[in-house]
């Protein structure tokens, strides 16, 4: 049995032991991401002799947002309060291959520094730009939160150097306090924020590229005054339910001038990894101000040939 189907394979143990939702790295699971984890290791082969007989690896895909280090670039431990409502720092540093830290960054869709902070049941987010001490190193925002949990902290940068990709790097931190997890959220493709209503339509497949347009309007209204944000006319984050993987998006079209407005659609790409539950987040500004739409999205195990028209062979 291969090291992945190891996991999987204990993972579905756990599952049946004890039964209902059970903690991973500190985070509950859902029932239905168990049950799927069980599935996959019914399903999967794990005899490591066929391999061996074809001559052929397993194909591997490149994760991002579940580990704390990438081609040599490591985000430290972070300092955060610890209790909810206890107002304080939030702060890191990213050191890179020689072990030093990082004090100089490309910027990436307007920043040098993303930060993505959400509570491992897809609760709680929020998305910020903390600020760089070029002589440390050190990022760091102010930060105070506001319910217990255990929450997924994500980097997202780009190191300068040619062919230097964005990495997204990630940490959890555990927050004291009451805690009363959401084990399930239910799908949704529609959200309600701050007065505006905003549709998700658009189907995601799983092992594909999948084409989804969110829409904004306001008392039924379309919404055609979105502001450029992040340089684009909305910026969309993927994490996929259960380990929390950051998916690949990005926005179609041309990237947007200083003063130009549209709506009500934006489009993206994303890609799936798997089946099963995704939670989405769209931020789009408007007046000045930023607002976030959320959503539970079902990716929909694609077909063969839909794999292979996304992912030719030799790329």
């Amino acid at each position: 049995m291969n090291a992945a189907g190891r996991l999987i394979a204990y993972g579905a143990a756990v599952a049946v032991t004890f039964g209902g939702a059970f903690v991973a790295g500190g985070a509950v699971v859902p029932d239905r991401v168990v049950e799927r984890w069980a599935a996959q290791a019914a399903d999967s082969p794990h005899d490591e002799s066929d391999h061996e007989a074809t001559g052929t690896q397993p194909v591997v895909t490149p994760q991002k947002g579940v580990s704390m280090s990438s081609q040599g670039y490591v985000l430290s431990d972070v300092s955060a309060p610890q209790s909810a409502e206890q107002a304080g720092e939030l702060a890191y540093t990213i050191t890179g291959p020689d072990g030093s830290p990082v004090t100089e960054y490309q910027e990436a869709h307007e920043k040098q520094m993303h930060l993505i902070v959400v509570r491992t049941d897809g609760t709680q987010y929020r998305h910020v730009h903390p600020e760089l001490d070029p002589s440390t190193g050190s990022w760091s925002l102010p930060w105070q939160w506001e319910e217990a949990g255990t929450y997924k902290i994500y980097a997202d940068f780009a190191p300068t150097g040619d062919g230097e990709d964005t990495l997204t790097l990630s940490r959890t931190v555990d927050v004291a306090g009451e805690l009363t997890p959401v084990t399930d959220r239910p799908l949704s493709a529609k959200d309600e924020v701050d007065g505006f209503e905003v549709t998700l339509d658009g189907d995601l497949t799983a092992g594909t590229s999948s084409d989804l347009t969110l829409s904004v309007t306001q008392d039924g209204a379309p919404v055609t005054t979105l502001e450029p944000y992040l340089g684009a006319f909305g910026h969309l984050v993927a994490l996929r339910e259960g380990d929390m993987e950051y998916l690949h998006v990005h926005a179609e079209g041309e990237d947007p001038s200083a003063g130009e407005t549209s709506g009500p659609e934006v489009s993206f790409m994303a890609e799936a990894p798997t089946a099963g539950h995704y939670y989405l987040y769209l931020d789009f500004q408007i007046d000045g101000e930023v607002h976030t739409a959320r959503f539970v999205v079902e990716a929909e195990q694609g077909t063969e040939n839909e794999s292979a028209d996304a992912h030719p062979e030799g790329h």
